[in-house]
């Protein structure tokens, strides 16, 4: 090691050491052990625990006492986010679960509840368990997803929880306790050989849950092989992340938060790009001083950090909060990279949101930043068929039209294609549209229903 390396490393141990903190979570079944809860009536606590019954539910002590303004509860954005409310489920399922609770029935009755509201939520949409799925010699790897030519995504066993859960998740099937519903990857032998077969592949996307509850050791077991020559196709290495502003002692503080650093270090060093993919909701979640350390510390490392969210109703449906987000993000340093649109599961029913307005969020807060702060793309469906942008409403032929783009596609070669549909003031998601001038169909439908087809009889 260098003396450069060496400066750098006792600068981050010392850095670590000023920032060091035990990590405390509390679950649905303790939510009645934090104290600022104690300000809800007992309907509303009441409430809370019953949801949670449905909805995976994990809060640890960092957001509840640096993220959430207890001033503002129950309107403040990161309680919201954190917390779940008795509307994240329809009336009839609310008052099922709350008798149950109730009634203090038992854990396998309340489970067999539970599992009927989770056949009713969509648990993996957009045909992830279906056509995302790669193969290798014949054989499925589950822990894996291969949806566009380029990018593979990665699920580590290690990985499938996070510091956190978001409320409005759309991958909460990962952590209700259902094997069969989890995406989890039991080591990295199959990955790498699915990769070594697969030359057009350029990105590695590891996701979860969220990587970055995993010791270094076993995030290096994945990513130190592509430093290999063997490798040199692969490009850039992402890291999907909620931790950043949910638990940023993970990069300063942590016992082996000094050797992350190295870690990412060393793969910049090797000709990755290395992309911080974190999940920033709101520009109050980069108001605390130590998620602006680990912020710099990641930059420091040589990572790049890109934020996206989705549009989310009762959080950051507003173009100033977008305007604030990102100008927050460029001034550290951060790249706006999406808006997506709530995923159609889950909690979708509390935060839907119509795309007309959706659209009027996503453009009324780029007319309020610099180009600095436009490089977000948006509002983005991640749909069956690929990402497709809401790109604007338009009066075509008479007749009045979302224009839309597949950013994305399943079919490289529908990407940035424009197509039209009806205006809907109602819609909130891509199965909501139908084509626009009197066609039948979208022009990918065949192609894309010939695809499931197939799926189906393989």
């Amino acid at each position: 090691m260098n003396h450069d390396q060496t400066s750098r490393c006792t600068k981050a141990s010392a850095v670590s050491a000023m920032w060091g903190r035990e990590f405390r979570s509390y679950s649905g079944a303790t939510l009645e052990q934090i104290p600022q809860l104690k300000k809800f009536s007992e309907a509303d606590r009441f409430a809370m625990k019953v949801v949670s019954k449905v909805l995976p539910c994990r809060i640890n002590q960092f957001v509840i006492e640096e993220q959430i303004d207890w001033e503002r509860v129950p309107e403040d954005p990161l309680f919201q986010l954190a917390f779940p409310q008795k509307e994240m489920l329809s009336p009839e399922d609310f008052e099922t679960m709350a008798a149950l609770v109730k009634n203090q029935a038992d854990e396998k009755t309340l489970s067999e509840a539970a599992l009927r509201i989770h056949e009713r939520l969509n648990h993996h949409p957009a045909d992830q368990t279906t056509l995302n799925v790669p193969q290798l010699d014949g054989m499925p790897l589950p822990g894996m997803q291969h949806k566009y030519d380029q990018t593979v995504l990665f699920f580590p066993s290690q990985g499938q929880t996070c510091h956190s859960f978001c409320t409005y998740c759309f991958r909460w099937p990962q952590f209700i306790g259902a094997s069969t519903l989890r995406f989890a990857a039991q080591g990295t032998n199959y990955l790498l050989a699915y990769l070594r077969s697969q030359r057009q592949v350029t990105d590695l996307l590891v996701t979860g849950g969220d990587p970055m509850v995993m010791k270094t050791e076993s995030l290096a077991r994945i990513l130190e092989p592509l430093l290999a020559p063997e490798f040199d196709h692969i490009d850039s290495i992402r890291i999907g992340t909620k931790a950043l502003s949910f638990w940023p002692y993970r990069f300063v503080g942590n016992a082996d938060a000094d050797a992350l650093l190295r870690l990412l270090e060393k793969l910049v060093r090797g000709g990755k790009h290395v992309a911080i993919m974190a999940h920033l909701s709101h520009a109050q979640e980069l108001r605390p001083p130590i998620v602006q350390a680990a912020v710099k510390r990641l930059q420091g490392a040589g990572a790049v950090i890109r934020s996206q969210s989705p549009i989310l109703r009762h959080i950051n449906d507003c173009p100033q909060v977008w305007a604030e987000m990102w100008r927050r993000q460029v001034r550290l340093g951060i790249v706006p990279y999406y808006m997506f649109v709530a995923r159609d599961t889950g909690s979708r029913r509390y935060f839907e949101i119509p795309l007309v307005r959706t659209l009027e969020v996503y453009q009324g807060a780029v007319k309020q930043v610099s180009g600095l702060a436009r490089k977000a793309r948006g509002p983005s469906m991640s749909g069956g068929p690929g990402k497709i942008e809401v790109q604007g409403v338009a009066e075509i032929q008479g007749e009045k039209v979302f224009v839309l783009r597949f950013l994305q596609a399943r079919n490289a070669d529908w990407t940035d294609r424009p197509f039209f549909a009806r205006f809907d003031p109602e819609a909130s998601w891509l199965d909501d549209l139908r084509p626009a001038f009197g066609d039948e169909r979208f022009f990918f439908e065949e192609e894309y229903a010939a695809m499931r087809s197939e799926a189906a009889a393989s």
